[in-house]
């Protein structure tokens, strides 16, 4: 005689940004940097963080910018960005307490994916940019351009994982994160812009990503 037997587990989900998160700062405005165009970046990404302009507008001019910058010089910036203090450590606990963890970024795979071999996070969802002839050509493409990108991307994640919202927590730090917290139970804003404040639950203003680990 033999017994069948159905094993149910529930598992979580934590969903973090790139930019200003994982990472401490911006990439596009580490690759401005080398190029004498930062303020200018960052005037844009900041209008954009703040939701005063569309996300998608925002992402198609800063790429523009950096039109004919050199793809051996990106990839060596992106390579070295500095990581949120605590990131790693956060990872690894959230790993034990039963989360798979996820970036999501506005940003480019050419950081997030070096980024995801150093913090160990499980995958990771990001835009793409164009090169040609060895230089950037200002156009950009992939999974996380608009607005309502994240918010899209985590509840495809929600049922393939078969996670509920109440075992779901995000982290991010400006307005295009606010899709991806109205499909979250713990929503944390990390060190973020006032509107992504408006939407959280767990409001944290120092640069450690360890704390979040206090609300779990």
């Amino acid at each position: 005689m033999s017994t069948n037997r159905f094993w149910v587990f529930s598992m979580k989900l934590a969903v973090f940004d790139f930019d200003s998160t994982l990472m401490d700062g911006e990439t596009l405005e580490f690759i401005a940097r080398e190029y004498n165009i930062e303020p200018l970046m960052k005037q844009i990404t900041t209008d954009a963080m703040e939701g005063k302009i569309d996300f998608f507008e925002s992402l198609v001019q800063r790429v523009a910018l950096l039109k004919g910058a050199k793809e051996e010089k990106v990839i060596e910036i992106c390579k070295n960005l500095p990581y949120m203090n605590g990131a790693k450590e956060t990872i690894k606990e959230l790993h034990k307490m039963g989360y798979k963890v996820v970036c999501f970024s506005g940003g480019y795979e050419t950081a997030t994916i070096p980024a995801q071999q150093s913090l160990g996070y499980d995958a990771q969802f990001a835009n793409i940019l164009h090169f040609k002839n060895g230089e950037m050509t200002g156009l950009v493409g992939g999974e996380m351009m608009f607005s309502d990108s994240k918010g899209k991307m985590i509840q495809r994640l929600q049922n393939l994982l078969n996670v509920t919202v109440e075992d779901t927590l995000t982290v991010g730090d400006g307005a295009n994160d606010i899709s991806m917290f109205k499909h979250a139970g713990k929503r944390a804003a990390f060190c973020a812009k006032q509107k992504l404040k408006e939407h959280a639950n767990i409001i944290i203003d120092d640069k450690d990503l360890t704390n979040i680990l206090n609300y779990i």
